[in-house]
């Protein structure tokens, strides 16, 4: 049986349903450099192919736990340089995506300003001529 809290989590999380035959893409990025916490800390999106929008935000802490012996573990050198570089690619990633959507939002403000912004022009409202 569902109680009150899990039906609100649930709400909570789900911005559109998603029923069958919907497929979705999980992208994760990490949200702070490896080594800075003692958990690795993730952004996720799920996003809905049927409806072409985000279903849902979540965010990750994910710790490393030794089983044998009951507790925490410290995140290993060679998994911490791994986690390094993909947060280096991620911004990487992030400023050469940056200077590509103001570019392109350059250009669609030259166009207005050259086809909207110039003297005597006049909208188009499709009535017939």
């Amino acid at each position: 049986m569902v109680g009150d809290t899990e039906l609100w989590l649930t709400m909570w999380f789900l911005r559109s349903p998603m029923v069958f035959p919907d497929h979705i893409s999980v992208y994760h990025k990490l949200s702070t450099a490896p080594g800075e916490t003692d958990a690795l800390l993730l952004d996720v999106i799920i996003l809905s192919e049927l409806h072409q929008r985000p279903a849902a935000r979540i965010y990750e802490d994910c710790a490393l736990y030794d089983y044998r012996i009951g507790k925490k573990a410290a995140m290993p050198q060679w998994m911490t340089k791994v986690f390094e570089e993909t947060r280096r690619l991620q911004e990487e990633a992030k400023t050469v995506n940056s200077k590509r959507v103001w570019g392109l939002l350059d250009r669609v403000r030259l166009l207005e300003t050259e086809s909207w912004d110039r003297e005597g022009a006049v909208e188009d409202m499709g009535g017939g001529r």
